[in-house]
């Protein structure tokens, strides 16, 4: 018979616990980066834009080509482009040989911003986890990119490099 003042388990499986484990890491680097990036009044997904654009710069890129290389899926990249536009950091324009691609690259305000970010950013990288030495570092990324594998898309830039 079971005791019924036992404790149950916090966790109904090893791979719920490392679930709720990622989570919560997660959500404790996350906020440091929320922080780091309320200053600009932008959000990660918005520097995240701007540091891709940036990477093609002085060129444009395709906004679906910007959306698929995001860290985490942008629902409404319209909306993350308005602001961004409204600010003056990207600038889009449609191509006359097929007005249906829009293009956006980042303008001179953009590339300023994130000159002013860069020291910032990696300072908050090494808050987040500069208490790992690079074993640690390389054997978590090799663990996170086995975790997620199989739901990748094959064309995604995350895939794995085998």
């Amino acid at each position: 018979m079971e005791n019924p003042s036992a404790k149950s388990p916090r966790f109904d499986s090893l791979e719920q616990e490392a679930f709720l484990n990622l989570w919560r890491t997660y959500d404790r680097l996350r906020a440091m980066e929320e922080a780091l990036f309320g200053q600009f009044e932008l959000s990660a997904q918005q520097y995240n834009a701007l540091r891709l654009l940036r990477a093609v710069h002085p060129e444009s890129m395709p906004t679906l080509a910007l959306g698929a290389k995001l860290i985490s899926r942008a629902p409404d990249m319209t909306r993350l482009l308005d602001k961004l536009e409204a600010r003056q950091l990207v600038q889009r324009e449609r191509r006359s040989e097929n007005r249906r691609v829009v293009e956006v690259a980042i303008t001179p305000e953009g590339l300023q911003l994130l000159k002013q970010l860069d020291a910032p950013v990696a300072a908050c990288a090494k808050q987040q986890l500069g208490h790992l030495d690079g074993s640690s570092l390389q054997t978590l990324i090799d663990l996170l990119h086995r975790a997620r594998a199989p739901h990748e898309d094959a064309e995604s830039i995350w895939r794995a490099k085998e």
